[in-house]
């Protein structure tokens, strides 16, 4: 499996909430934006901001900051969001079907050009555009498209085999929104989202947080 460990990792994850921040300041009129500025929105150190910014081989002006035509383009290139992709989803239920919907894939350059259950009770359906087709048939509906790129969000007892069929299909790069962590050979790119784990940094926040506020209550 190609294994993203990049040292850029948490830059990366930055750059579309600094992205959304210059598109708003472009909408306003204004042709440069300052790293403090982006920091001030985000909570972050105007520093950190600036060594992010950097891998985008972008470059700042004294006094002024990044032109932000430019800096937008710089973004969205290195992000590979100036590119069209296809892919192809797998698993068409409630969250499937809702990232089929999800507008944003189209403005960054991902396409879902179908969608695949084994449930007879959604094959046949269209859902935002987009036919739910039968598994049996992906090999030969990759093989009309120029999609080697699979969100999967089937449920957990199913991700390992759906996942080599998948790939037996022609699909190299997944998107794996399920909890296992899927085994897979060289070359096979996967990124994993557990929307489980983010949910449990949240309850655990949100616990410390009702406990200091008893706290406080508590010394009054």
């Amino acid at each position: 499996m190609v294994k993203q460990k990049l040292n850029a990792t948490p830059s990366i994850r930055r750059l579309p909430s600094y992205l959304h921040i210059i598109r708003e300041a472009q909408k306003t009129g204004d042709r440069f934006i300052s790293g403090t500025v982006i920091a001030q929105e985000l909570n972050l150190e105007p520093i950190q901001v600036r060594k992010d910014l950097a891998i985008t081989g972008i470059v700042g002006k004294p006094k002024k900051g990044y032109p932000i035509g430019d800096l937008v383009l710089a973004i969205e290139h290195f992000l590979g969001w100036d590119l069209s992709r296809d892919a192809v989803l797998v698993g068409a239920g409630n969250l499937g079907s809702a990232l089929i919907g999800h507008q944003e894939f189209k403005v960054h350059g991902l396409h879902v050009v179908a969608a695949f259950d084994t449930d007879s009770a959604k094959v046949g359906r269209v859902v935002h555009g987009v036919p739910i087709l039968p598994i049996e048939s992906i090999s030969k509906e990759l093989s009309k498209t120029k999609a080697r790129s699979a969100i999967l969000t089937v449920p957990s007892t199913y991700a390992q085999s759906v996942a080599d069929a998948i790939i037996a299909a022609g699909i190299t790069v997944i998107w794996n929104f399920t909890n296992v962590r899927l085994k897979v050979a060289d070359g096979i790119i996967v990124q994993n989202e557990d929307l489980s784990s983010g949910y449990a940094l949240l309850c655990v926040m949100a616990q410390n947080r009702e406990k200091h506020a008893q706290g406080a209550a508590t010394a009054i």
